[in-house]
């Protein structure tokens, strides 16, 4: 099956994603293309991702890791971080977190919103996709709504209908792709700068090899040489 292109005829953009580090395995290369064409993008973080080193304590972790995505964001061209507070591991869904991410959605007023894979997979079978993901999905898709509607979070900002599609990154129901070969680079330093966390997982993980590995064959269902997969959802 190939992968067709993503549309690229939108200015505004805004990822909105459970942890530091979600968008650099695999799709902080495609956030770098489009602040190459003068795009822009900005990042919502729900958690700062305070429970996701084992041995560094969570009062440590959470700054120490907003740290690092502040630097892999500047990697790519994105200055525009914000850290929204939520608990890292526990989030759950439902109105408050709804609430949450459509005022973001109204303060932004992004014409593209991108966010995690939220299937209960991230290869159609075994490989388990972690709870805050699928949490921070299917709350984005459905807040991408809500911010439409004044009578819905009237205490969130003014409405915005803004929002012409929702992309969630890696799924394994992706139809559509971007081209990442030319900035393929910033998106593997952009993941190598989260340093900490990746030498708490595993001293040995290569970046390289694991973008490369998810990359190429992206890029073989669209035609080039690298991409990033994504599902589309149009509003």
């Amino acid at each position: 099956m190939e992968l067709a292109p993503v549309v690229e005829d939108w200015q505004q953009a805004l990822a909105v994603v459970a942890h530091p580090d979600d968008l650099e395995w695999g799709f902080a290369a495609a956030i770098a293309r489009w602040t190459q064409q003068g795009k822009q993008v900005v990042y919502s973080l729900l958690t700062s991702g305070e429970a996701g080193i084992d041995g560094v304590d969570p009062a440590e972790c959470g700054p120490l890791r907003e740290a690092e995505q502040l630097e892999s964001s500047r990697i790519v061209g994105v200055s525009a971080v914000e850290f929204l507070g939520q608990p890292d591991g526990t989030l759950e869904y439902g109105v408050a977190l709804r609430r949450v991410i459509t005022a973001a959605i109204r303060r932004h007023q992004p014409e593209i919103v991108i966010t995690n894979n939220f299937r209960d997979t991230w290869d159609g079978d075994a490989v388990l996709n972690q709870a805050d993901h699928i949490t921070t999905g299917r709350a984005t898709l459905d807040a991408a709504r809500d911010a439409a509607n004044r009578w819905i979070f009237p205490d969130a900002g003014e409405k915005w209908g803004g929002v012409r599609q929702v992309w969630a990154a890696g799924s394994p129901d992706a139809r559509h792709g971007v081209d990442t070969t030319a900035t393929f680079d910033l998106g593997l330093r952009s993941l190598e700068a989260h340093r900490a966390y990746i030498d708490g997982l595993d001293q040995t993980f290569d970046p390289e090899e694991f973008l490369e590995g998810a990359a190429r064959p992206a890029g073989t269902l669209l035609g080039t040489k690298y991409a990033a997969r994504f599902e589309v959802f149009s509003l």
